[in-house]
């Protein structure tokens, strides 16, 4: 049991330096215009250390969102040998970019909690 910890607290300590490499390597090596204002919200690295999936926020609409994955898409392989030169694993792992919903989610919620008290107000002072 105590192997399978430490494999998780060795994934979790990759994934924390993955993720402050990945901003940097986002933040200032990459040239691409299609690559807008990117926050790497997190990263999550399987047990075995194959791969990680970097979850994005990405500031604009939703074509500026694509373009982002787009641009990082065709910039993996570079990336992946910074993040190698950086971090000194035996394998890098493989590199998975999706989008972090959950602040628009979390924004969405909460617009929708305003609504309803501001409808439940209106009530209120009708009744």
């Amino acid at each position: 049991m105590s192997g399978v910890i430490e494999m998780n607290l060795r994934a979790n300590r990759i994934a924390e330096q993955m993720k402050k490499e990945l901003s940097d390597i986002i933040g200032r090596k990459l040239k691409d215009p299609r690559i807008g204002f990117v926050t790497v919200t997190d990263v999550e690295v399987t047990g075995d250390l194959q791969i990680a999936k970097v979850f994005l926020s990405v500031f604009g609409s939703e074509e500026d969102k694509e373009n982002t994955l787009a641009g990082l898409a065709k910039a993996k392989g570079f990336i992946r040998s910074e993040i190698g030169r950086r971090i000194r694993l035996r394998k890098t792992p493989d590199l998975i970019f999706e989008l972090d919903e959950s602040l628009e989610y979390g924004n969405r919620i909460e617009t929708l909690i305003k609504h309803i008290k501001e409808e439940e107000k209106k009530d209120d002072g009708n009744g």
